[in-house]
């Protein structure tokens, strides 16, 4: 009748069993990616690894293309540019994991209005995700 008048519903991202199979799997996130490239946790993956190696750049560019292949499924979703993306369902996950790799690559770079941008739209996201993955 009135709809939810807390906010918005949550966005919750369809799984993508074949592409997180792979990445659970141990397969190399840039197979996966070139085979999946609409798979933000393969781009995610890509960036984390990059960072891990000390390589913000290429980290930046893993992390934005992740971050863009997430808001278009979060569009296809329903998601109208504001509202919950629980980090408690897997499939959000790797949306959420490329915006926070962005936010550090950003960090890294000293690109720092993309950086505070990433952070506090992790935070606005899901608290939990800001937590979990080390920016809160």
């Amino acid at each position: 009748m009135h709809g939810n008048l807390l906010g918005p519903e949550p966005t919750l991202l369809p799984a993508d069993e074949v592409a997180d199979g792979e990445l659970d799997g141990g397969k190399d996130p840039t197979a996966v990616a070139a085979a999946h490239p609409s798979s933000s946790a393969a781009w995610a993956a890509l960036a984390e690894r990059a960072l891990a190696d000390g390589e913000p750049v290429a980290a930046y560019a893993y992390a934005r293309t992740g971050y863009h292949r997430g808001l278009d499924q979060l569009r296809r979703a329903g998601w109208k540019g504001f509202g919950p993306i629980p980090w408690a369902h897997p499939p959000n996950r790797g949306f959420l994991r490329a915006l926070a790799a962005l936010a550090k690559a950003a960090d890294a770079i000293s690109e720092d209005d993309e950086a505070t941008r990433c952070r506090d739209f992790l935070a606005d996201s899901d608290p939990e995700a800001a937590t979990a993955l080390g920016l809160a």
